[in-house]
């Protein structure tokens, strides 16, 4: 429920199209949601940020752990289901859920999508004030709704 006290958590949206990350921001924002948003631009980017390796080695703070990922299929260097796969394979990862975002309509990349792991699966709409709807609902489902997992302090040597 708004103003429940709920921490507030950081969303991790992983879509290598500018335009497609700017407009969930907007969407997200015009549905006043209080969360930071980070971004990574590819697979493989969603995964050195995980993991705090290549540009978000040394400073932890340039990668906080995210709360939930938003995540698109279709990305260069390393796809969305390659990527859904590694987080769902690691220990220290598994527990964050994954929303697929994505244009597929394809109904095997839903079959695969949630064998591999994933929370839900939603196709992007392609209007603007369609993809408003979508994150409001969505928004009032995963920050309202649902209790996220606190993140785990990790041991020495733990991702």
């Amino acid at each position: 429920m708004p103003g429940s006290g709920r921490r507030p958590v950081v969303i991790l949206m992983a879509d290598d199209d500018d335009e497609d990350r700017e407009l969930t921001r907007d969407a997200l924002q015009s549905s006043h949601l209080a969360n930071e948003m980070r971004f990574a631009v590819d697979g493989q980017d969603l995964m050195d940020y995980l993991r705090h390796e290549g540009r978000y080695a040394g400073d932890p703070s340039s990668a906080p752990r995210p709360g939930i990922i938003l995540l698109d299929l279709n990305m260069p260097k390393k796809d969305g289901r390659e990527a859904l796969a590694e987080i769902k394979a690691d220990e220290s990862l598994r527990s964050i859920p994954v929303v697929v975002l994505t244009t597929s309509k394809d109904e095997e990349d839903v079959f695969k999508t949630y064998d591999l792991g994933v929370s839900s699966f939603i196709t992007k709409p392609v209007t603007f004030a369609g993809l408003v709807e979508v994150m409001k609902t969505w928004q009032r489902y995963w920050f309202e709704l649902v209790e996220l997992p606190e993140p785990r302090h990790l041991s020495h040597g733990e991702r």
